[in-house]
C-alpha cells in the first residue's frame, strides 16, 4: 500500500502524463477497492475546515475513473459533502432567491430599501468570499475536462437539476466539451460563408465522446448534454452561437427534404431542437446580459420555426422556465424591478433615453417585461403612444415575443371583456386593442398570430376581439368605418380609390403602402381572408340568438355593429389591396356563399359585388383589344355585351336565393342589377374632385410663399401636389366615362325590370324587402346608394315602378324599422330618409322642377292602365298642388312615428328615433306646427332622462338644440301646402285601370284626408315587411317592442289603436303569430 501511495503521490505531482502512470497502476495489479481506500483517504485529508482540495488529485481519480481502476460507486463515500446536504442547499438558494424576489415585489419606505439592499450585498460578498470546497463537483470538473462524459453524466444525476452546471467551472468544462464534439459538423453545416473560425485540437483520450458528423449523430449524446448544461450555456456565447447556427442549418434541411422517410427521421431530430431551444436556448439567453447580437442570431433560428411553434416555447419561456433555477427567479424579479423604474418615468418627452433602457432590458427578459408593460396599458391608455415609440430599439426576437404576450393578454380567462354594467366593452380590451393597431403597423411584426387568434374566438363565436381586427386594418390600411361622416367625406367616398384617400377619411392616409401590403400577405399566406369575411358575417346574425338573452340590448346592438363594421371595413379593404386574381381565386359566386356557408344576402353580395365588377372591367378591356374602335357608340356596346357575358351566370345564380312567386314581380335582372351597382357607377362626384384639386393649388401656392423651406424640399413637394392633383383629374375623367357607359346600360335594361303580373303595390313591397331595406343599412355610402337607385329608376322612366307608392311607403310608418336597427344601423336609416326627403324636398320646392323631374313620367301615374301601358293621359299624373299634400301627409306621418317612438319609455326606441331625426334634421320637419309637436316631445324627454339614462339625455339635448336653430326655417302649414279640400288620387287609391282614361268617380272625390285613410293598408303592409325584416335581423329587439307595446295602459293603447290604422292592429297580430 505504501508503493501504491508513493505511486498515486508522483501521479499527482505529474498529472500530465497519464501514458505513463496509467500503465504502471494497471502493471501493479493491486486491488480495485484498495486503491480506492488509498486515493479516498487522500481526499479525506483534505475535509478539513478551511482546507482545499488540489485539481491534481481530481484528475488522477478522473483518469483512473476512466480506465475504470476504480468504480465511482467506491470512492463517492468518500467525498464531501454528503448528497442530502446537496439537496438542502439547493432548497435554501431556491428559498433565498423567492425571498429576494418578494422584496423587490415589496412597497418599502426609500431608506428601508437602501438598508435592505447594503444587506444583501454584504451576504453575496461574504458568500462570494467562502464557497464551500465541494469535492464531488471538483471530481466532476476534471472528467469533464478529460472527456469521461459517462462517469460526469452518473454524478450529476445524484445532485438536483442544474444544481451542478449552476457553478462556472462546470459549466465551462462542458461547454469546452461540446466545442470538441461538435466541431466536425459545425464546420460542415454551421459556419457562415467567408468565415474563418480557429481550428479546436482534439481531445487525445479515445475514450471521449466520439465527433458528431451528421445531424442524426446529435442525438447520441450531444442533446443530453446540453439538456444538464441549461440556462448555463450563458457562459459560453461561442457555443450558444454555434448551438443556434447548427439548427438554422438542420432547419433549412428539413424544410426542403421531400422524401417521407427521410422526414420521419427528422422530426425525431425537430422535437429535440425544439426542447433545446426551450430547456437551453431561451434560459440561456436570459441569463445573457443585453446581449442583442445573441437575440439576432436566434431569431434567425426561430423565425424558421411556424408560429405555432414560437409561441409554445415563448410560453414556457414565460410561464414555466423562470421557476425552475434560483438564477431565474432573481432575474425575474430584478427585471420587474427594473421596468418599473422605468415605467414610472417614461413620457412623451423622454421616449428616446426610456427606449434604449427598455431595449437593453428585453434582450435577455422580453417575456417579463412586456408582461408588465401591457399590464400598465390595459390601466393607463395614455401610455400607449409613448409606449410605442419607445420600442423602437427591439430586436426582432424581441417583437415576435412581443406579439404572442399581447395575444396572451387578450386571452386571459381572468379579465372580463364587458364592464361591469354589462353593457359596454372593457377598457382595457380596448387599450390593447389601440396598441395592437399601432405596433402592428410601426413594426415589422408578423400578424399570423393575432389573425388568427380573432378567427379562433369568432369559430367559437366571440365577437369582442373584433375590435383588434378592427383597429389593426384602420391603422396599416387606413381605412377606417365610421357613420359620422360629413357629406362632403361621403361625397369623396362615392369617387375612385385617390379620392377617398383625399377627402374621404379623417386621417389623411400616408405611408401605409408598406403596412397594408404586409398585412395582405399575412391574409393570403395563412389563408384567412375569406374565412374572416365569412365568419364575421356568420357571427354577426348569430350575436342576436347567442347573446340576446343573456346580454343587455345595448350590448347585444354594439356587438352587432362591431361584427357588421369590422367586416364592412376589412372587406373594404381586401376589395382595394387585394389583385383581381387573387379576389377571383378566393371569392366564391354569390349562390355558393348564400347556400353553402350561409351568408346573409347583403353580406353575400357586398364580398362578391368587387368581384365582378374587376370581371366586367377585365371583359371590356379584351373586347376593346379584340376590335379595335374609338368611337364611343362602339365602345358602349362592348361593355353592355361584357356586363352580359360576366352577369349572365349571376342572374341564373340569384334564382335560388328566394321562392319562385318573388321572381313574378321583379326579374333576378333587376335584383341582380341592384345588388352588384354601387354609388361609383351612378353618379361621379365633381364638387368632391374640384375641392380636392383646389386644396392641392392652394397647397402649392403656399409652398411658393413659403421662403424658410429649402429649394430642394419646395420642388419635392410642388411635384408630389403637381402630381396628385394629375391623378384626380386622371381619375374623375374616368368615372365620368364609366358612369356614362353604365347609365346607357340601364337604359337598355330597365324595359325588362319589373314584371306586371302582380299588382304594383306587391311589385314594390318585394322591392323594399329584399332590396331597398336590407342594403340602406349596410353601409352610409349603400344608404345614399338606395335613395339614388329608387330616383335613377324614377329618371329612366322604368315601366310598372310606381315612384310614389315607393316614396309612400318609405314614408308612411317608420316605428317598427326604427325599432328593429342597431344604433348604428339607425343612422345608416337616418341617411337614407334624409336623402330621400332631399329629393321629395327638392320636388316640392318649386312647380317648375316638379314639372320637369315627375310630370310626365310613370312613376307619378295616379292610376295604371293595362298591362306594358307607360305613357298616361295628363289628367292621369299627379299634380303639383296635390303631390304638397302628399309631402305633407308624409311629414305628418314621420311626426306622429316619431312621438310615437319617444313615449313609449324603451331605451332603442327612444336613443334611435333621435339618431333618425338628427339625420333628416336638414329636410325635415319643414312645417312648423309639426316642429313645436316634436320640441315639446323631445323637451320631455330631457327632463325625464336627466338623471336616468345620460346617454338619452345628450342625444335628445343635442337634437332639441339642433332644432331649435332649424325654427327659422320652419314655415306655417298653409304656406307648404293649401289646406282646402282638392280634388285628388293619392297613392292609396292607385288602380289598375280597364284600359279607359276616366278616373273613377270616388278617387276623384277623395280628399287630402281620404287619402291618409286610403294609404293604411299600404302603410300596413309595409309593417308586416319591416317586421319580417326586423324579426330576422334582431329577434330581441322586435319582442321588446311588441312588449312596450302592450306594456301601456289600457286608455292609452286604446287611445293609440284608434289614432292608428287598423293595419297596425293587423300588423301587430302578424308578428304576434
Amino acid at each position: 500500500n505504501r508503493v501504491l501511495d508513493i505511486i498515486l503521490e508522483v501521479y499527482e505531482c505529474r498529472s500530465d502524463q497519464d501514458e505513463f502512470f496509467i500503465p504502471l497502476i494497471k502493471s501493479y495489479m493491486c486491488e480495485h477497492q484498495t486503491l480506492c481506500h488509498i486515493l479516498g483517504f487522500k481526499f479525506k485529508f483534505h475535509q478539513e475546515p478551511n482546507g482545499e482540495t488540489p485539481s491534481s488529485l481530481y484528475h488522477v481519480a478522473a483518469a483512473l475513473l476512466q480506465h475504470n481502476l476504480i468504480a465511482l460507486e467506491d470512492l463517492y463515500v468518500h467525498l464531501l459533502p454528503q448528497d442530502s446536504a446537496i439537496v438542502e442547499e439547493h432548497k435554501r438558494e431556491i428559498l433565498e432567491a423567492k425571498q429576494i424576489a418578494r422584496k423587490l415585489t415589496m412597497v418599502v419606505v426609500p431608506s428601508e430599501k437602501s438598508e435592505d439592499k447594503e444587506k444583501d450585498k454584504e451576504k453575496e460578498e461574504e458568500k462570494s468570499e467562502k464557497p464551500p470546497d465541494n469535492q464531488k463537483l471538483g471530481l466532476l470538473e476534471a472528467l469533464l475536462r478529460i472527456g469521461d462524459w459517462h462517469h460526469a453524466q452518473n454524478i450529476m444525476e445524484q445532485m438536483p437539476a442544474y444544481y451542478a452546471t449552476s457553478h462556472k467551472a462546470i459549466a465551462i468544462a462542458l461547454c469546452q466539451l461540446l466545442h470538441l464534439i461538435l466541431e466536425p459538423l459545425y464546420r460542415r453545416a454551421g459556419v457562415p460563408k467567408g468565415a474563418k473560425a480557429s481550428l479546436l485540437k482534439p481531445l487525445r483520450n479515445k475514450q471521449a465522446p466520439a465527433p458528431v458528423e451528421t445531424f442524426e449523430d446529435l442525438s447520441k449524446d450531444v442533446f443530453t448534454m446540453l439538456g444538464y448544461l441549461g440556462p448555463h450555456l450563458s457562459h459560453d456565447p461561442i457555443l450558444f452561437a454555434k448551438i443556434v447556427r447548427l439548427g438554422k442549418s438542420f432547419m433549412k434541411e428539413y424544410q426542403s427534404e421531400s422524401k417521407q422517410d427521410t422526414k420521419d427521421k427528422l422530426d425525431s431530430l425537430l422535437s429535440c431542437f425544439l426542447s433545446v431551444s426551450d430547456q437551453v436556448l431561451l434560459p440561456s439567453l436570459t441569463l445573457m446580459e443585453c446581449n442583442a447580437c445573441m437575440s439576432e442570431e436566434l431569431w434567425g433560428f426561430f423565425k424558421l420555426f411556424p408560429y405555432q411553434h414560437r409561441y409554445r416555447l415563448y410560453g414556457q419561456w414565460k410561464n414555466e422556465t423562470y421557476s425552475n433555477h434560483p438564477l431565474l427567479v432573481k432575474v425575474k424579479a430584478q427585471t420587474v424591478d427594473r421596468a418599473k423604474y422605468i415605467m414610472k418615468r417614461l413620457t412623451k418627452e423622454n421616449v428616446k433615453p426610456s427606449g434604449r433602457q427598455i431595449g437593453k432590458l428585453s434582450h435577455s427578459n422580453p417575456t417579463i417585461l412586456f408582461d408588465y408593460i401591457l399590464s400598465q396599458i390595459q390601466w393607463y391608455d395614455n401610455l400607449i403612444t409613448p409606449v410605442v415609440d419607445s420600442l423602437k430599439y427591439l430586436t426582432s426576437l424581441n417583437y415576435d415575443v412581443l406579439a404572442y404576450c399581447i395575444i396572451e393578454a387578450l386571452a386571459n380567462p381572468e379579465k372580463e371583456k364587458m364592464k361591469h354594467d354589462d353593457t359596454t366593452i372593457s377598457s382595457w380590451l380596448q387599450s390593447l386593442a389601440s396598441l395592437c393597431g399601432a405596433v402592428f403597423r410601426k413594426y415589422p411584426i408578423e400578424l399570423a398570430g393575432i389573425l388568427q387568434y380573432v378567427t379562433n374566438q369568432l369559430k367559437a363565436g366571440k365577437s369582442f376581439d373584433l375590435l383588434i381586427l378592427k383597429e389593426v386594418v384602420q391603422k396599416m390600411a387606413g381605412i377606417e368605418i365610421t357613420d359620422e361622416m360629413t357629406v362632403e367625406q361621403l361625397e369623396a367616398m362615392t369617387g375612385g380609390e385617390q379620392l377617398k384617400a383625399e377627402g374621404g377619411y379623417f386621417g389623411q392616409i400616408r405611408n401605409t403602402k408598406k403596412s397594408s401590403q404586409r398585412l395582405k400577405d399575412a391574409l393570403l399566406d395563412h389563408e384567412l381572408a375569406l374565412p374572416l369575411c365569412l365568419l364575421m358575417a356568420q357571427q354577426r346574425n348569430g350575436v342576436v340568438f347567442s347573446e340576446g338573452g343573456e346580454k343587455h340590448l345595448k350590448l347585444v346592438g354594439k356587438l352587432y355593429d362591431q361584427c357588421h363594421d369590422t367586416l364592412v371595413q376589412f372587406g373594404g379593404f381586401l376589395a382595394s389591396n387585394l389583385s383581381t386574381e387573387d379576389y377571383i381565386k378566393r371569392v366564391p359566386s354569390v349562390d355558393i356563399l348564400c347556400n353553402q356557408f350561409h351568408t346573409p344576402h347583403d353580406a353575400a353580395f357586398f364580398l362578391s359585388r368587387p368581384m365582378y365588377a374587376h370581371q366586367i372591367l377585365s371583359k371590356y378591356d379584351e373586347l376593346k383589344k379584340a376590335e379595335k374602335g374609338n368611337r364611343q357608340q362602339q365602345k358602349v356596346h362592348k361593355y353592355i355585351s361584357a356586363c352580359e357575358q360576366v352577369m349572365a351566370p349571376v342572374h341564373e345564380a340569384v334564382v335560388s336565393l328566394h321562392p319562385p312567386k318573388v321572381w313574378d314581380d321583379i326579374r333576378p335582372q333587376f335584383y341582380a342589377t341592384f345588388w352588384s351597382l354601387t354609388m361609383y357607377d351612378l353618379a361621379v362626384p365633381h364638387n368632391a374632385y374640384d375641392r380636392e384639386v383646389n386644396k392641392l393649388k392652394l397647397q402649392i401656392k403656399a409652398i411658393d410663399e413659403n421662403a424658410e423651406m429649402p429649394l430642394n424640399k419646395k420642388k419635392k413637394e410642388k411635384e408630389r401636389c403637381t402630381a396628385l392633383q394629375d391623378k384626380l383629374q386622371e381619375e374623375e375623367k374616368k368615372q365620368l366615362e364609366h358612369v356614362q357607359r353604365v347609365l346607357h346600360r340601364l337604359k337598355l335594361e330597365k324595359d325588362n325590370w319589373l314584371l306586371a303580373k302582380s299588382t304594383k303595390n306587391e311589385t314594390i313591397t318585394k322591392f323594399l324587402q329584399l332590396c331597398l331595406f336590407p342594403r340602406c343599412v349596410f353601409s352610409a355610402i349603400d344608404a345614399v346608394y338606395c335613395a339614388r337607385f329608387v330616383e335613377l329608376v324614377h329618371q329612366q322612366k322604368t315601366p310598372n315602378f310606381c315612384t310614389l307608392l315607393c316614396y309612400d311607403r318609405v314614408f308612411s310608418d317608420i316605428i317598427y324599422t326604427v325599432a328593429s336597427c342597431t344604433e348604428n344601423e339607425s343612422r345608416r336609416y337616418g341617411r337614407f330618409l334624409c336623402c330621400m326627403l332631399e329629393t321629395v324636398t327638392r320636388w316640392h320646392s318649386d312647380k317648375a322642377i316638379y314639372e320637369k323631374e315627375c310630370g310626365n313620367y310613370p312613376g307619378f301615374l295616379t292610376i295604371f292602365r293595362a298591362s306594358g301601358f307607360d305613357g298616361g293621359n295628363k289628367a292621369d299624373q299627379l299634380d303639383y298642388e296635390n303631390f304638397r299634400h302628399v309631402v305633407h301627409k308624409w311629414h305628418y306621418k314621420l311626426t306622429k312615428a316619431s312621438v310615437h317612438c319617444l313615449e313609449t319609455g324603451e331605451y332603442t326606441h327612444i336613443r334611435n328615433i333621435l339618431i333618425v331625426l338628427t339625420k333628416i334634421l336638414p329636410y325635415y320637419p319643414k312645417v312648423l306646427n309639426l316642429g313645436q309637436a316634436l320640441e315639446c316631445r323631445v323637451h320631455k324627454i330631457c327632463q325625464e332622462e336627466k338623471e336616468k339614462r345620460p346617454d338619452l339625455y345628450a342625444l335628445a339635448m343635442g337634437y332639441s338644440g339642433q332644432l331649435k336653430s332649424r325654427k327659422v326655417h320652419m314655415v306655417p302649414e298653409n304656406e307648404f301646402h293649401h289646406k282646402e279640400p282638392v280634388n285628388i288620387t293619392t297613392p292609396g287609391g292607385l288602380q289598375n285601370g280597364p284600359g279607359n282614361s276616366s278616373k273613377p268617380a270616388a278617387a276623384a272625390a277623395s280628399t287630402t284626408s281620404k287619402n291618409e285613410e286610403g294609404t293604411a293598408e299600404d302603410a300596413g303592409e309595409f309593417c308586416v315587411t319591416a317586421i319580417a325584416r326586423a324579426l330576422c335581423l334582431n329577434a330581441i329587439l322586435k319582442l321588446r317592442t311588441l312588449c312596450s307595446f302592450f306594456s301601456l295602459p289600457e286608455q292609452k293603447r286604446r287611445k293609440l289603436d284608434t289614432h292608428s290604422s287598423p293595419s297596425h292592429s293587423s300588423a301587430v297580430k302578424v308578428s304576434m303569430a
